[in-house]
């Protein structure tokens, strides 16, 4: 079976493509190397603030106590 070229496809036809051959594990690699481009980029810390801010977000996201970082 001739695959199709994972690159020229887009990222929902790529999606669409792994939903419907789920053994297809190079198609699969192929998705999650692209990942999610709606996932919120955080540019690495420069500052002692950065790093609070840094940390406060963490904080959010775990649902942790302050303690627990």
């Amino acid at each position: 079976m001739m695959k199709p070229d994972f690159r020229k496809m887009s990222r929902q036809e790529l999606r669409g493509y792994v939903l419907a051959h789920r053994e297809d594990d190079d198609a699969i690699e192929a998705l999650i190397k692209r990942g999610n481009p709606h996932t919120p980029k955080y540019p690495f810390p420069q500052t002692e603030e950065d790093f609070r801010e840094m940390e406060e977000i963490l904080k959010r996201k775990l649902g942790s106590r302050p303690e627990a970082l």
